[in-house]
């Protein structure tokens, strides 16, 4: 098996799509883009992506297999310094679980939690 990278894609389950689609681009600043999923039966908005750069790529997706909650999985997305995003997630419908504190020589995180109920983290060096 070659090398790469563990995580190839993501995506966060949401049960109101525009709400969701709303929450990402005010508390990220940009737009997601319609995709297009073969079966017919998901609804998916994707984040900015290059697949030629460093990281994953992902997407908002309304689904009948699968819902989203608290608990699960969390997706760590990268920023310069996660107070800025931080600072719209409340106006943008979120909540704050906890602000930005110091995960040692890896940087610096904020826990947050979107308009369908889903916690995700951000993750800065600064």
């Amino acid at each position: 098996m070659p090398k790469m990278n563990t995580i190839g894609w993501f995506d966060i389950y949401v049960t109101d799509l525009p709400r969701a689609v709303a929450f990402y681009e005010n508390v990220f600043d940009c737009s997601l883009e319609d995709i297009g999923d073969p079966t017919g039966e998901t609804q998916m908005r994707a984040f900015p992506t290059d697949m030629s750069l460093y990281g994953a790529g992902g997407a908002l997706s309304k689904s009948p297999h699968a819902q989203p909650g608290a608990g699960g999985t969390i997706v760590y997305f990268n920023t310069e310094d996660c107070t800025a995003e931080e600072t719209r997630v409340t106006a943008a419908g979120g909540q704050v679980l906890r602000p930005k504190f110091s995960i040692g020589e890896f940087g610096f995180v904020s826990l947050c939690q979107d308009t369908e109920g889903n916690i995700f983290g951000l993750s800065s060096t600064a």
